[in-house]
């Protein structure tokens, strides 16, 4: 019998990315294979976005054009919405999507092989791999979701509503998985989730993210490998989490803690803690403490009631402490969220020209950043290989740069595989790419 073949198309964040990888891991246990396209497959995986509302149009968008695709072609493959759209909007999706032949929210994504199966008349032929390591994850570097869910609550956010209450990752399992990766070629585990802060604060013990680092760092070490955590929260940057970060060598010097504002009003407004003076504190210290410490961050603009002069402290704040990267986003009115609504609203065309500044400011900062590693020796991971003009370049990226985020290294000159490591010199810079040249042996 010929196997059925599933095509994936993912939106939205890196977690959105390891939670397709994980559904397609479970499908390929139960015999499936993946399509390269929409006319050889049979069936149609989409995994969704609905942080804010224009990712939640995205969705659908993206949605509906893979239903065209589909009816072109000669298949006709049933489509699945997965993640956080239908986690959202729940029944409402079935009467406005018919051209969706079901829906499956995040919390029941690991019931894949059993909705894509029934779609197809198929019998099930699942393994339970409800707490085995299944992924698929090709190239050196992979994400590594210790937690789902959120309990702040902030209220311009809809994630707690979306993924539901703070869930940690069982320590056994996510060390499995980390093991299964680095096994398979993997050098740079990054982990992530909501708040990666607080992971074990409801496990049993008294295990906190600075011991799940250690214990990663232990894992990663024969290989000679890197360790990155992104999301962190400012409360959640303890003294041990400060010192695992600078003593462990596996686990790099990069953190990123989004902000989202500098000013105590707005900051309580969001239903956030802190001060711009707390802030500057904490910035301060982790560049005092931490060698090379670099910093990403996010600033939001134009929340409800904003004034000129709390963004143009914002500005400033952002100035003063010169993150690496910073992301800007404009406010965005989110359906079930407190903010939404809240008296004083900004107007679009102020928070379009409040992003567009930050953004130039953000960006001044991060190419200076950027061409600041000019001239370094560093070791690149290698993610992938384009064509140009003239000819074939490596691409990858470099300590100091999260994967998919923060621009990447371009190698013009030299030979490597996706995943291999190589030593490259940093010879030039534009915005937030760099330029290297591959280091062969016996050369300084």
């Amino acid at each position: 019998m010929t196997r059925r073949s599933c095509f994936y198309f993912t939106l939205g964040c890196a977690k959105n990315e390891v939670d397709t990888n994980r559904m397609k891991a479970l499908l390929q246990g139960a015999g499936f294979v993946d399509a390269d396209s929409v006319d050889d497959c049979d069936v149609i995986i989409i995994n969704t976005c609905s942080f804010l509302s224009v990712a939640t149009q995205e969705s659908l968008e993206a949605t509906l054009e893979l239903a065209g695709l589909r009816d072109a072609s000669a298949g006709h493959a049933p489509i699945v919405m997965c993640g956080c759209v239908p986690s959202r909007y729940g029944e409402e999706l079935a009467n406005e999507l018919p051209e969706v032949s079901e829906f499956v929210p995040a919390d029941q994504e690991d019931s894949i092989v059993r909705v894509v199966s029934s779609l197809l008349g198929l019998e099930v032929r699942e393994t339970d791999g409800s707490r085995d390591a299944l992924r698929t994850v090709e190239g050196a570097s992979a994400y590594v979701k210790i937690s789902d869910g959120c309990d702040r609550f902030c209220t311009f956010c809809a994630i707690p509503y979306i993924r539901g209450r703070y869930a940690s990752r069982d320590a056994d399992e996510i060390l499995s998985e980390v093991r299964a990766l680095l096994a398979g070629g993997v050098r740079e585990i990054v982990l992530i989730g909501q708040d990666t802060g607080v992971w074990g604060r409801d496990l049993p013990g008294q295990h906190d993210l600075a011991w799940l680092l250690e214990q990663v760092a232990n894992a990663v070490r024969p290989y000679e490998g890197w360790v990155r955590v992104l999301y962190l929260q400012p409360e959640g940057m303890t003294d041990r989490l400060v010192s695992a970060i600078r003593d462990i060598p596996e686990v790099l010097p990069y953190i990123d803690i989004p902000i989202q504002h500098c000013n105590e009003r707005i900051l309580k407004r969001m239903g956030r803690r802190g001060s711009e003076r707390e802030l500057a504190d904490l910035f301060a210290r982790l560049r005092t403490e931490i060698p090379g410490m670099v910093l990403r961050s996010t600033g939001l603009v134009g929340f409800p009631g904003e004034t000129e002069e709390e963004f143009e402290q914002l500005v400033r704040f952002v100035e003063d402490v010169a993150f690496d990267y910073t992301s800007v986003f404009a406010y965005s009115a989110e359906d079930g969220t407190a903010a939404a609504k809240m008296e004083g609203q900004v107007d679009e065309d102020v928070k379009l020209e409040r992003t567009q500044r930050l953004t130039d400011v953000a960006e001044a900062l991060g190419f200076a950043a950027t061409a600041s590693h000019v001239g370094e020796t560093v070791d690149v991971i290698v993610d992938g290989i384009d064509q140009t003009d003239e000819g074939f370049e490596l691409i990858g990226h470099a300590w100091f740069q999260a994967p998919d985020s923060d621009g990447a290294v371009h190698i013009a000159e030299g030979e490597a595989t996706v995943g291999e490591v190589v030593k490259c010199l940093l010879v030039d810079s534009f915005c937030y790419e760099l330029q290297g040249e591959v280091i062969r042996d016996g050369e300084v």
